[in-house]
């Protein structure tokens, strides 16, 4: 009995390390989802197969989600780039009870106020698709392919800070990855440590 019992706790162990992180690698293949968004209506990666791709981590509580959006740097790259034909799913994966965790119908009254440009603002509250990516932090940037490859994942630029007066003297990572590849030229950092708020899973 005590030997049926310890290997129970083994298994049990092994499965919580089985879900914790996901290694995606660049070139490697991005995989799908279907996450619900703030108006109810389900989204998912493959539905938009054969479009630039980005998913945007995000907290509105988090000091360095309030940097890029405070003063529209975040609003401003998914207005450029959706109107340049890229799809960009903003995802919260904070957990009920966790900073940055609310319901549709106040995440939809927030995302009113900071005058969100992307595409759809998804919900994932068990933290599947976040610890499926390896999300990390808020904000953790990734860039899909129309292929379906995975092309950047990390950082929105290159100052890790909190203080919106950096932004202009960063090197934004996400605009140089998407002007690169839809110019059809390749992207020359595909990889950048994130920064921020850990992903409240």
């Amino acid at each position: 009995m005590k030997g049926c019992a310890r290997t129970a706790v083994i298994l049990m162990v092994v499965g919580l390390a089985l879900i914790v992180w996901a290694e995606i690698s660049p070139d490697g293949a991005a995989p799908d989802f279907t996450l619900p968004g703030i108006d109810g209506v389900p989204h998912s990666l493959s539905s938009a197969r054969g479009k630039y791709v980005v998913l945007e981590w995000f907290n509105y509580d988090c000091p360095f989600v309030r940097k890029h959006y405070g003063g529209g740097n975040m609003q401003a790259l998914q207005k450029k780039y959706t109107e340049a034909g890229a799809v960009w799913f903003s995802i919260c994966s904070s957990a009920p009870g966790k900073q940055g965790h609310y319901p549709a119908e106040k995440m939809a009254e927030l995302a009113k106020q900071r005058n969100v440009a992307s595409t759809a603002v998804l919900l994932d509250p068990d933290g599947r698709v976040g610890r499926l990516y390896g999300a990390k932090t808020t904000p953790h940037i990734f860039i899909i392919d129309p292929e379906g490859k995975l092309i950047y994942q990390g950082a929105v630029d290159s100052v890790p800070s909190a203080d919106p007066a950096d932004i202009t003297s960063a090197v934004n990572y996400v605009r140089a990855a998407l002007d690169a590849a839809l110019a059809g030229q390749p992207v020359e950092k595909k990889v950048t440590a994130p920064y921020g708020c850990s992903v409240k899973y």
